[in-house]
C-alpha cells in the first residue's frame, strides 16, 4: 500500500515547543522545538510506515480569511519570539532528511493539505506511483472535513505522547455530523478558537439538529425562502435567529471550509521517502548536539523525550522540572 503522510507543520510545532523545557544548543540558540519536533518526525515515520511524506507550514503574511473577515483569529495570542526564532531551524532539519515543505502566501497550512489530499486522488487514478491511503498529523479539528474512505486524521490527544486515528465514523462521534458537514456545523455554530461566529444563539446541538434537517447551510436558507415544511418543526426563536443570522453564516462557512485549488510550486513527487538518513541530516543533528536523536538515525536505540538531554558546553544534562511525554 502506498501511503501519503502530510504534517501541519504549525500545529505539530507548537505541541512540540510546549511539551519541552527550554534546550540550547551549542552556540546557545534555543532548539526545544527542533527537538521534539524531530523526535515526533520520527515517530511519525516509524509509526505510519510512509511511502511518500510532506510537512505543510502556514506562512506569515495575512491569509484569505482575514480579507473576508477582518477579527478572524483575533483572539489568539502571537507566538512566542522563542518558538518564531526556531521556525527556520526546524526547516532546515526537515529539508535535511530530503522531505519537502509545502506553503503559499495567502493560504494557511489546511488549505495547502487539503490540496494535496485533492492531488493525491488525481494521482491514484494513475497505475504507477498511485498513493491508496492519506493520513493527516494534525491538532487542528477543522482537518476532520477532509476525512473519507481514504483519509484519515491522525491527532494527538496528550502533548504528543499518545494519537487518535479518526476515520469518518470517528468524525460523526466526536462531532455529531459526517465530515462533509463539518463547514456547515461550523457555518451554524461558529468557531471561538479562531474567532468567527456562526449564527448567535445556535449552539452545537442546535447545528447538529439543523444539519440532521436540511443538509448544510445553504439547503437550510433555501428551505427558509421557500417555506419549507421542514421549517414548521422549527421554534420561531430559532427560526428568526437563522434569519437574523444568515450572513453570518455563511461567512463562517466559507471562513470554516478548507480550500482544495491552492497553486503549489511543487509536486508530490518530490514528497517519496527513501530513507531520512542522509548526510545533512547527520550533520544538522550532530551541530545541534542531538546525540540520541542522531544515534536513532543511524539505527541505534529509540530516542525519547523522556531520556532527553540538555546540551550545554558539549555535554548533555538532565532538564530539570516536568514535562510532557513526546512519546
Amino acid at each position: 500500500m502506498n501511503r501519503l503522510v502530510l504534517i501541519d507543520g504549525n500545529a505539530i510545532l507548537h505541541r512540540a515547543y510546549h511539551a519541552l523545557p527550554p534546550l540550547t544548543a551549542p552556540d546557545g540558540s534555543l532548539v526545544n522545538a527542533v527537538y521534539g519536533f524531530t523526535a515526533m518526525l520520527f515517530k511519525i515515520v516509524n509509526d505510519l510506515k510512509p511511502s511518500y511524506i510532506a510537512v505543510c507550514f502556514d506562512r506569515p503574511k495575512p491569509t484569505f480569511r482575514k480579507k473576508l473577515f477582518k477579527e478572524y483569529q483575533a483572539k489568539r495570542p502571537k507566538m512566542d519570539e522563542e518558538l518564531v526564532g526556531q521556525i527556520e531551524k526546524v526547516h532546515e532539519v526537515i529539508r535535511s532528511f530530503g522531505i519537502p515543505i509545502f506553503e503559499k502566501d495567502g493560504f494557511e497550512a489546511d488549505d495547502v493539505i487539503g490540496t494535496l489530499v485533492a492531488k493525491s486522488k488525481v494521482k491514484s487514478q494513475k497505475a504507477k506511483g498511485s498513493i491508496d491511503q492519506v493520513i493527516i498529523v494534525t491538532g487542528d479539528k477543522d482537518i476532520l472535513q477532509l476525512v473519507d474512505d481514504r483519509t484519515y486524521a491522525y491527532m494527538p490527544t496528550k502533548g504528543l505522547s499518545e494519537a487518535k486515528l479518526y476515520m469518518e465514523k470517528d468524525v460523526k462521534e466526536r462531532l455529531g455530523v459526517d465530515p462533509k458537514h463539518v463547514a456547515d456545523y461550523k457555518g451554524f455554530a461558529g468557531d471561538p478558537s479562531d474567532n468567527y461566529p456562526g449564527v448567535d444563539g445556535i449552539g452545537p446541538k442546535t447545528a447538529v439538529s439543523l444539519i440532521e434537517s436540511f443538509g448544510s447551510v445553504e439547503a437550510l436558507y433555501e428551505a427558509l425562502k421557500n417555506h419549507d415544511a421542514r421549517v414548521t418543526k422549527l421554534s420561531h426563536g430559532i427560526v428568526e435567529k437563522l434569519e437574523k443570522g444568515e450572513e453570518s453564516a455563511r461567512l463562517s462557512k466559507d471562513l470554516a471550509t478548507i480550500r482544495t485549488d491552492v497553486p503549489l510550486d511543487e509536486d508530490l513527487k518530490n514528497a517519496e521517502i527513501k530513507t531520512l538518513d542522509t548526510p545533512d541530516a547527520r550533520k544538522i543533528l550532530g551541530d545541534l548536539h542531538f546525540h540520541s536523536l542522531l544515534k536513532r538515525l543511524m539505527g541505534g536505540e529509540p530516542a525519547s523525550v523522556k531520556s532527553m538531554k540538555k546540551a550545554t558546553a558539549g555535554k548533555e544534562e538532565k532538564p530539570a522540572g516536568e514535562q510532557q511525554q513526546l512519546f
